[in-house]
């Protein structure tokens, strides 16, 4: 029975924050707006496949040298650390 109160208390405050939206115009506000989201997207030039795989390569390799530059600095730092004791 607990349950079902909690449900209809949910189920209230749910419509009463619908109908709210619908009163003051968001609903519609944001329909718009994923409307001229969507007319957007139809004029923009997606990447092909093979221009896909190429830009991912690169972000991977620059990745894999900007991580092994951190390391390295970061042992050139730890090893003047310990011989100086600092």
């Amino acid at each position: 029975m607990n349950d079902w109160i909690g449900i209809l208390v949910v189920s209230v405050i749910a419509a009463v924050a619908f109908a709210w939206a619908w009163n003051a115009g968001h609903l519609k506000r944001f329909a718009d707006y994923v409307q001229q989201t969507r007319e957007e997207l139809r004029k923009c030039s997606w990447p092909s496949w093979d221009e896909l795989k190429g830009s991912t390569l690169l972000v991977a390799v620059c990745i894999i040298i900007l991580g092994g530059f951190t390391v390295a600095v970061d042992q050139i730092f730890f090893r003047l650390f310990m011989l100086f004791k600092i």
